[in-house]
C-alpha cells in the first residue's frame, strides 16, 4: 500500500499538556528545515488529565483539550502544511483508560449493567464471579477503606475516585449500596487472579475495546475518519494491533472507511526471521524489524560470544543471572502465564470448559487439565501470535507434544489437542469457538511482551544494546549478507514500511546503544572496567553488570536519570523486587548503588583503553544513523535525535521536545533527509536496493548499498577491530557507473565504474560513513 501521501521522512513528536499542539506548531519551520516530510503525533484524542503520553484515550469523540482541541490541531495542520509538512497520528484502537471519571462508554456500563448499549464495547465476563465486573482499583481491602468513602449527586467518591450509582440505590446504606452496583470495588491485587474484563497486557487501568463490532469500531473512529477526510491527517501508526480480536479485519475496515488515503503502518513486532502477513493492507510495520538488522550488523559476533563468557562468569550460572537466553526466556514465560496472566488463563479455561461442556466428545476434560494445556501451548508460541492463517506455523505439533510433557498421565494430555484445535478454528465456528480463539491470541501476544520484553530481557544481559523489542539478546549480531537479504526483502515486498532507531518505548536511544555494542570489540576491555570498579559494594553482581554497562552507555555520570532506569530494571526482572512486591532493603541498596557507582563514575574515562574507544562509538552512532535514513523504507526520528541523543527507558525519554545545538551527527541527518525530499523516486521505487561489495584485506569493514543507482550509503563496520587489524590498507570500493558528489561535504568527487574503484582510506578520510549522489547531466 503506497498511496501519495507516503512521506519520505517522518519526525515522532510526544505531545503532553508540558508540549501542546502550540509547541509543536512552534517546532513547524525547525522540523521542515531537517527535511522530513510529516509530522508523527503521539496520541491526540482525549486522555486523562495530565497524561504525558495519551495511550489513556478517554473519549474518541474529541480532540484533547490539553493539547490545545480539535481547533489547535487544525492549527498546526495547517503550518505544517504551509512549511509542506503532513501530520502522522498515533491512533489507539485496542484499550481505554479504566476510569469511570472519564472514560463515558466505561461510566454508562458502570452504572446500567450489561443493558447499556455501551456495555458491547469491552470484553466483559458478565458471567464470572457474582455477575458484576471486578474493578480492581482499591488502595487496601474494603474495610480498610470504607470509612474514606463518600455518596452525593447519584456518584461513590474515593478520595480522588468516582463512581457511577445504579439507578435507586443512592439511598441506601453504604454496605447494601456497594453490593447493589453492576461492579465490584476490590482491592488491586485481586486484578491478577479475579479480573473479569480484557485489559492491555496486565495493566488493569486500561480496559480492552471490542473494535470487532462494527458499531463499537464506527463510534470510536469518526472523529479520526473525519480528520482523515479532511486532509488534517495523512498516515496512521497503529498502535498494539496484536491486542484486536482481528487484526486483520480491523485494518480492512479501517482502510475502507478512510477511503485509502492514509499511508498506515502497524506496531507489530516480528520474531526473527517472521513475516508480516502479506494481506494486511498496510505500508508495513512501525520499524522495530529494522531496528534489530541496523543495531545487529553493527555487532561484533566473535567479541559478542566473548563478552556472553564474561557475563557468565561474572554473574553466575544460576538460575536467571546467567545460562543461555532460551532457558531464561521461557523461565519468564511460565512466571508470567501462572502469576500476571492468571486472571486471562483463568478465562481462557472458562470458555473452553464451556465449549467442551457442550460438546459430548469433550465432556471429561476436567478444569485443571484445559488450564495446564492452555498455559503450556501459551509458552511454546514462538512469536507473538495467531493470526487469520497460518496457525499451524505457531501451533505445530512439536509444540503440542511438548505441552503434553507436563501431563503425568497421557489421557489427560488429550486436552493439549483440544485446546490446539480450539485456538486453530478447527472444533467449530460458534461465539464460544470465535471468542477463545480471539483471546487466546490476544493472551499469547500478551505474555510475549511481558515475558520477553519486560522480564527476560532484563535478565538476561551480557550486551544491553540488543535488549530491545524485536531484538534477539541470544544472537546479537546479524552478518552483512543477513542485512542485504533483509533491506532487498523490504525494497520488494515492503518499500513504504517504516523504519526506526529510537521510539518512545525503547529501553535505551540508539545513540547509547551504541556506547554499549562496541564492547562486543573489546570484551577484555570491559572485563577490566569491572575490575576497577569492584571495590564499590552491589546488592549482587547481575545488578553491578547491568547497572554498569547502562552508564557505559550513557557515557555522563548522572544518578538522577541513571538511578530510575535501574530501579525499573530491577523490578521489571523480578529476581529481588517488583512492581506489586518490592523489597525496600534491596530497593534502598541498589539506590546507594547506584549513588556511590554509575551515577559518580564517569566510566568512559577510567582508562586509557577506555577513553580510546569514544572515536569507535562515534562510528557506530553516525553509521548506523546514515543507515536508517537511506536503507529501503520510511525512517522515522524520535524528538531530538537529529544530534547525539543518549536517553534511558520512559520517562527519561519522553521529556518535552526541545530544539538542541547542531553537531556532526546533525550534518549527516541533514544531508540524507534533503537526498531522500529531492530524489523521491530513488528511495520510493519497489526493488531499489542493491549491495556493493569492497574489496581487499578489511572488505568486511566496509557496509555499502546503492539505491536504484542513485545514491550510494557507505559506513564503518567494527571500527575498533579495524584499527586494531591495521585499518583499511588497500581495500576498495566499486561504485556504480557515472560520476558521484560526497554531499556530506559538498567538495568531493568520485568516479564510478568496474575500471575505477575507490581507496576506502580516501572516501573514509573525514569521516567514517560516506553518503555520494550521482551528478546529473
Amino acid at each position: 500500500m503506497t498511496p501519495s501521501t507516503t512521506p519520505t521522512a517522518t519526525y515522532r513528536l510526544q505531545l503532553q499538556p508540558d508540549f501542546p499542539f502550540a509547541s509543536a506548531e512552534r517546532a513547524v519551520p525547525h522540523l521542515a528545515g531537517l527535511g522530513v516530510s510529516h509530522l508523527h503525533l503521539s496520541p491526540v484524542l482525549e486522555a486523562v488529565p495530565g497524561s504525558t503520553h495519551g495511550y489513556d484515550v478517554t473519549d474518541h469523540r474529541a480532540v484533547r483539550a490539553e493539547l490545545g482541541g480539535e481547533e489547535g490541531l487544525r492549527s498546526l495542520a495547517a503550518t505544517a502544511r504551509a512549511h509542506g509538512l503532513g501530520l502522522v497520528v498515533d491512533l489507539v484502537p485496542n484499550h481505554m483508560a479504566a476510569s469511570p471519571r472519564y472514560n463515558h462508554a466505561l461510566r454508562e456500563v458502570l452504572r446500567e449493567g450489561p443493558g447499556s448499549p455501551y456495555a458491547r464495547w469491552f470484553d466483559i465476563d458478565w458471567e464470572a464471579g457474582d455477575g458484576r465486573i471486578l474493578l480492581p482499583v482499591l488502595p487496601a481491602r474494603l474495610p480498610e477503606v470504607r470509612k474514606r468513602m463518600r455518596v452525593a449527586d447519584g456518584v461513590l467518591r474515593l478520595d480522588e475516585q468516582e463512581f457511577p450509582l445504579r439507578d435507586g440505590t443512592e439511598g441506601l446504606p453504604l454496605t447494601e449500596l456497594l453490593d447493589a452496583q453492576w461492579y465490584r470495588l476490590a482491592w488491586w491485587r485481586l486484578a491478577r487472579t479475579e479480573l473479569n474484563y480484557r485489559r492491555f497486557f496486565t495493566i488493569s487501568d486500561l480496559i480492552g475495546v471490542r473494535v470487532e463490532d462494527p458499531e463499537v469500531f464506527d463510534a470510536t473512529h469518526a472523529k479520526i475518519v473525519e480528520l482523515v477526510r479532511d486532509g488534517v491527517i495523512e498516515g496512521l501508526r497503529i498502535d498494539h494491533p496484536d491486542g484486536l480480536a482481528d487484526p486483520q479485519g480491523y485494518l480492512e475496515r479501517l482502510r475502507e472507511v478512510t477511503d485509502g488515503r492514509c499511508w498506515t503502518v502497524v506496531e507489530k513486532i516480528l520474531t526473527g526471521t517472521e513475516p508480516l502477513p502479506a494481506d494486511w493492507p498496510v505500508a508495513g510495520t512501525t520499524g522495530y524489524d529494522a531496528l534489530r538488522y541496523v543495531d545487529g550488523v553493527f555487532v561484533d559476533p566473535v567479541g559478542a560470544d566473548e563478552l556472553r563468557d564474561v557475563y557468565r562468569e561474572f554473574v553466575g550460572r544460576a538460575s536467571d543471572r546467567g545460562g543461555c537466553w532460551e532457558a531464561t526466556a521461557r523461565r519468564a514465560a511460565y512466571k508470567v502465564v501462572t502469576h500476571e496472566l492468571a486472571a486471562e488463563t483463568a478465562a481462557l479455561t472458562g470458555i473452553a470448559g464451556r465449549i467442551c461442556a457442550a460438546d459430548p466428545e469433550l465432556r471429561d476434560h476436567a478444569p485443571w487439565a484445559l488450564l495446564t494445556a492452555i498455559r503450556e501451548l501459551l509458552v511454546r508460541v514462538p512469536v507473538y501470535r495467531t493470526y487469520r492463517t497460518g496457525g499451524e506455523d505457531v501451533l505445530t505439533p512439536e509444540a503440542a507434544r511438548g505441552a503434553k510433557a507436563a501431563f503425568a498421565v497421557a489421557e489427560e494430555a488429550a486436552a493439549v489437542d483440544t485446546v490446539r484445535e480450539l485456538a486453530l478454528g478447527r472444533l467449530g465456528d460458534g461465539p464460544e469457538h470465535r471468542a477463545f480463539r480471539a483471546r487466546f491470541a490476544q493472551t499469547s501476544s500478551a505474555l510475549r511482551a511481558k515475558s520477553v520484553e519486560d522480564t527476560a530481557f532484563y535478565r538476561y544481559t551480557p550486551l544491553l544494546s540488543a535488549n530491545e523489542v524485536g531484538g534477539e539478546p541470544g544472537r546479537p549480531a546479524v552478518t552483512p549478507e543477513e542485512f542485504h537479504a533483509y533491506c532487498a526483502r523490504l525494497a520488494r515486498d515492503w518499500p513504504a514500511t517504516g523504519t526506526v532507531l529510537t521510539t518512545h518505548d525503547t529501553k535505551r536511544s540508539a545513540d547509547l546503544r551504541a556506547g554499549i555494542a562496541v564492547l562486543a570489540q573489546c570484551p577484555a576491555v570491559w572485563a577490566e572496567l569491572l575490575d576497577e570498579v569492584a571495590g564499590i559494594p552491589a546488592p549482587d553482581p547481575h545488578l553491578a553488570w547491568t547497572a554498569w554497562q547502562t552508564a557505559f552507555g550513557f557515557g555522563t555520570p548522572d544518578a538522577a536519570r541513571l538511578g530510575p532506569a535501574v530501579l525499573k530494571s530491577v523490578r521489571e526482572a523480578g529476581l529481588h523486587t517488583s512492581w506489586t512486591e518490592p523489597d525496600e532493603g534491596y530497593e534502598r541498596a541498589v539506590a546507594d548503588f547506584v549513588a556511590a557507582g554509575p551515577g559518580r563514575i564517569p566510566l568512559r574515562s577510567a582508562s586509557e583503553a577506555a577513553f580510546a574507544l569514544e572515536p569507535h562509538i562515534r562510528a557506530h552512532m553516525l553509521g548506523a544513523a546514515l543507515v536508517h535514513l537511506t536503507m529501503p523504507g520510511v525512517p522515522d526520528l524520535y524528538q531530538g535525535t537529529e544530534r547525539e541523543y543518549r536517553a534511558l527507558v520512559d520517562p527519561d525519554n519522553r521529556q518535552p521536545f526541545a530544539v538542541g545545538p547542531d553537531d556532526d551527527k546533525t550534518a549527516v541527518v541533514r544531508a540524507a533527509l534533503r537526498l531522500r525530499r529531492e530524489r523521491p523516486e530513488v528511495f520510493a521505487e519497489p526493488g531499489s536496493y542493491a549491495p556493493l561489495t569492497a574489496s581487499g584485506p578489511a572488505a568486511a569493514h566496509c557496509l555499502a548499498f546503492a539505491r536504484a543507482g542513485e545514491v550510494v550509503t557507505a559506513v564503518t563496520r567494527l571500527p575498533l577491530r579495524l584499527a586494531e587489524a591495521g585499518g583499511w590498507q588497500d581495500t576498495e570500493l566499486v561504485l556504480p557507473d557515472g560520476r558521484w558528489a560526497d554531499v556530506l561535504d559538498g567538495v568531493r568527487e568520485f568516479t564510478g565504474g568496474a575500471a575505477t574503484e575507490v581507496k576506502l582510506a580516501e572516501l573514509f578520510d573525514e569521516r567514517p560513513v560516506a553518503l555520494l549522489a550521482r551528478l546529473r547531466e
